[in-house]
């Protein structure tokens, strides 16, 4: 087969649907040596992503090795990704993906949106629909556009792949999607994140970000979906002791409507105990895991939560959320509670911090639940169902 694949996210966003996207392909052409891929980049990866929320991920030596490979090539388009996506979601021209990339045989958006497509196979990713469930979750100018878009490329589509059961259940009910055409292909846990035991590599994290000796950690972009102010009320209901001892980490950037945290904080006087480090990049982050005591996770809605499984594979206990595809993901390795249950949330997080043997057992569980979820296995699903969509 000769396969199109957007490769535009990979480059221009770090987490997320970048990561998603990289290693994604990466597994693929790892496995597959007999087809040929026609990597499809919007912008050559300059400049700012969709909604202006990507940004350049540095990630041009990936893309470079990638290229590199006899079966591989890439295709740099010279207009930006928010000039194809008006070309073709609001203009929707007919600029098909064939006179961008020659002739294939399927064309594969990892993105939420399809561009035309006109002879080809069409694959679609969807990995959530918060825009639905969750209004909050995008910034109204990007959740206008994936409302009018994202329905539009699953009608198009001939095979939707889904990040978890709940996506699929949300594409059945929301968009009227067919059932026999929805697969689910769960993420992976990427290698690297393993309980991080060298002193010097989890030192220089701590003094990079200035972390404290024990500390709770939240993980995320700020935004009302991820539930942090219910997360920061939860945290000042527990015992004193506890709150002397370990201190509140949120690290992610900021998204939107993020204000309302930090006045949570200054609220209920934690100025002192809630610290917000920002951004922490990639390579950081099974140090950043392996140094907390607790990985808190109590988002209102995810197509699949990666993080909670991060936290696992890098040894930690995890407290989650009982919404959506999370206990989907965990299993029994997580304690999970209703996000809207602020009491709850605190006796979770109390109990595992004062409970040493829970804190063993759920470790243990944890990483056995990590272990189940690998790139390689998504990569064997796709590549199944790319033979059988063409094939058909």
């Amino acid at each position: 087969m000769r396969i199109g694949f957007d490769y535009t996210a990979a480059v221009r966003q770090g987490a997320g649907i970048g990561r998603y996207t990289r290693q994604l392909l990466r597994a693929l052409i790892e496995a597959d040596t007999h087809n040929d891929y026609v990597l499809l980049v919007a912008g050559g990866g300059h400049g700012k992503g969709r909604g202006g929320q990507g940004k350049w991920a540095g990630h041009a030596p990936e893309l470079a090795a990638i290229s590199a490979r006899p079966n591989v090539r890439v295709v740099n388009l010279p207009l930006s990704d928010r000039a194809l996506m008006i070309l073709w979601h609001r203009l929707r021209l007919p600029v098909w993906v064939e006179l961008l990339c020659g002739q294939i045989d399927l064309f594969h958006a990892p993105d939420f949106t399809l561009p035309p497509v006109r002879r080809a196979t069409r694959v679609l990713t969807v990995h959530d629909l918060s825009f639905i469930r969750v209004p909050d979750s995008a910034h109204p100018r990007l959740r206008a556009y994936l409302l009018q878009a994202v329905p539009r490329s699953v009608r198009r589509a001939d095979w939707v792949l889904a990040d978890s059961q709940c996506t699929k259940d949300d594409l059945i009910e929301l968009l009227g999607a067919a059932a026999q055409r929805i697969e689910v292909v769960y993420p992976g846990v990427e290698a690297r994140f393993r309980p991080v035991e060298e002193a010097s590599a989890r030192e220089a994290v701590r003094e990079r970000y200035q972390l404290p000796s024990r500390f709770v950690l939240a993980l995320s972009t700020l935004q009302p979906r991820k539930n942090f102010e219910r997360l920061i009320q939860a945290y000042a209901r527990l015992p004193k002791p506890v709150l002397r001892d370990a201190k509140l980490i949120i690290a992610g950037g900021r998204g939107w409507r993020y204000e309302s945290i930090f006045e949570t904080v200054k609220a209920l006087q934690l100025g002192d105990q809630v610290c917000f480090p920002g951004y922490v990049a990639d390579q950081d982050l099974p140090a950043l895991y392996s140094l907390s005591e607790l990985f808190v996770f109590p988002s209102l809605y995810e197509g699949f939560g990666l993080e909670p499984l991060e936290a696992m594979a890098c040894g930690t206990p995890v407290v989650t959320s009982s919404a959506s595809s999370l206990p989907e993901v965990v299993g029994d390795a997580a304690i999970t509670v209703d996000p809207h249950d602020v009491q709850g949330l605190a006796g979770a997080m109390g109990l595992v911090l004062a409970d040493g043997k829970l804190q063993q057992d759920m470790i243990g569980r944890g990483l056995e639940r990590a272990q189940r979820f690998t790139w390689e296995a998504a990569a064997g699903r796709v590549l199944r169902l790319y033979a059988q969509a063409v094939s058909s």
